[in-house]
This record gives C-alpha cells, sequence and structure tokens, in this order.
C-alpha cells in the first residue's frame, strides 16, 4: 500500500487507467542503472527519479565544462570543475527523498561491469562512445538484463531496447562489427541543445513501461527521429 505522500506524490501518474497504484508500488522497487550522466544522462536521471524509481545507480567520473552546459540540464555555470557524479547526487536527491541513489565514481569497465550491473533490474545506455556500448550490451547479455541504448548527434537520435525477453535483438545485432566502429574513436560531433532531452525523455518512458508491464515496450526495434523534420522512422531488428 502506498503512504498518504506517496498517494499525494504521485498522483497524476496513479489516475492513468494503465498506471494505478500497482504500477507505483512497482517503480518504488525497481532498481536503474544510468551510464554516464552527461546530455542523455542528465534527463534521464531527473525522469527516474521523479517517476519514483527506488533505487537509481549513476556511473560518471567527468567534470563539469563550460561545454557541457547547452545540453546538459543537471549542471550549472557555477558548478564547472566539479565532479557531475556529486552534483547529480546533490541535486537529484532534493528532487525525491524517497529514492536512492549508488553512485559509482568510475568509467564502467571490463573489470567492474559485472559487478556495477548485476544487481540492477535494467540499464541505461547514456554514454557517447562505441567501446562503452559493446561492454554494457555484452554484461547484460551474459547476466540477462535488460538495456536501453540511446546515441545522439547533430539533429539525430536513435532508440532500441535491446536483451528484452529472450530470443531478442542486441547491440551487436544492430552493429555487429566492433572493430570497425571502435577503431574510429571517439568523434566530437555538434548535437542540437534540445536533442539529448527528447531522446532520454523515451529512454525513461521504456523503463517505465518495462518496470510497470505498460504500453508497446520498443523490444527489437531502432527507433530514429530527426528534430529538424521531427520526421520518424523504425526498423525491426532481427532477434536470435
Amino acid at each position: 500500500m502506498l503512504t498518504d505522500y506517496e498517494l499525494q506524490r504521485y498522483q497524476r501518474q496513479l489516475i492513468l487507467p494503465s498506471f494505478g497504484e500497482i504500477g507505483q508500488i512497482k517503480l518504488l522497487r525497481s532498481k536503474v542503472l544510468v551510464v554516464g550522466v552527461g546530455g542523455l544522462g542528465s534527463v534521464s536521471s531527473l525522469y527516474l527519479t521523479a517517476a519514483g524509481v527506488g533505487t537509481v545507480g549513476l556511473v560518471e567520473k567527468d567534470t563539469v565544462s563550460l561545454h557541457n552546459l547547452q545540453r546538459q540540464v543537471l549542471y550549472r555555470e557555477d558548478e564547472i570543475g566539479q565532479s557531475k557524479l556529486d552534483l547529480a547526487v546533490s541535486t537529484l536527491s532534493r528532487l525525491n527523498k524517497q529514492t536512492q541513489f549508488e553512485p559509482y565514481h568510475c568509467f564502467l569497465t571490463p573489470d567492474n561491469a559485472e559487478q556495477i550491473i548485476q544487481g540492477y533490474d535494467i540499464v541505461l545506455d547514456c554514454t557517447d562512445n562505441y567501446t562503452a556500448r559493446y561492454l554494457i550490451n555484452d554484461t547484460c547479455v551474459k547476466l540477462n538484463k535488460p538495456f536501453i541504448y540511446a546515441t545522439i548527434g547533430d539533429t539525430k537520435g536513435q532508440l532500441a531496447v535491446f536483451n528484452y525477453k529472450r530470443p531478442c535483438a542486441t547491440y551487436r545485432t544492430l552493429y555487429p562489427n566492433e572493430k570497425e566502429l571502435v577503431s574510429q574513436g571517439n568523434i566530437n560531433k555538434g548535437v542540437m541543445g534540445v536533442l539529448p532531452s527528447v531522446v532520454a525523455s523515451l529512454q525513461v518512458n521504456e523503463a517505465v513501461k518495462m518496470i510497470t508491464n505498460t504500453g508497446t515496450v520498443l523490444k527489437d526495434t531502432l527507433f530514429m527521429i530527426d528534430l529538424l523534420t521531427l520526421q520518424t522512422h523504425k526498423f525491426r531488428l532481427p532477434v536470435r
């Protein structure tokens, strides 16, 4: 049963016919890991917290830079040079006193990925490099954890739910040639400031649907959007 505080705090979700008290209880008991608290992670962590996810894990080692502020909405100009992780936990804790935060002041590596990911129900890929995405994918496949992939660049974004209810598609279904992608390194692209907000909100939407068993999850499907035209496309991915 929800408390009086919870009934009031989450009332706009509770009155949704497909959601209700049972859905909120599932959120309060859930654990979601956000890998990277930059453009995508700033927004996804905010909305996961606001929705009432019980535990939010945050993986981040970077500090705030001036060029981040055009799109990374968790941070402020007077926080330049400070730890993104520390600032994120401080801000998010003030948004929802019920949510527990598990901070990981590190990058995800082959040495720590399994230990970090194993305690969560869902992983949100909010990274900006191919090496991390393959690592998230392979660890989630090994541990049988679903993860929500997203990437942004220029005015375009991509979104997919991988490793969900086998047989299923994985990140390697979409990009099987790891060596070719990783060899390109990290290419700094222009990013429209609002783009991560749009795509990260969709990431959280998929997480909430999965946790509460509502709606249709974007399973084995690549979703693409271009903010300049507002055109969207969906492509089915093969499962195995």
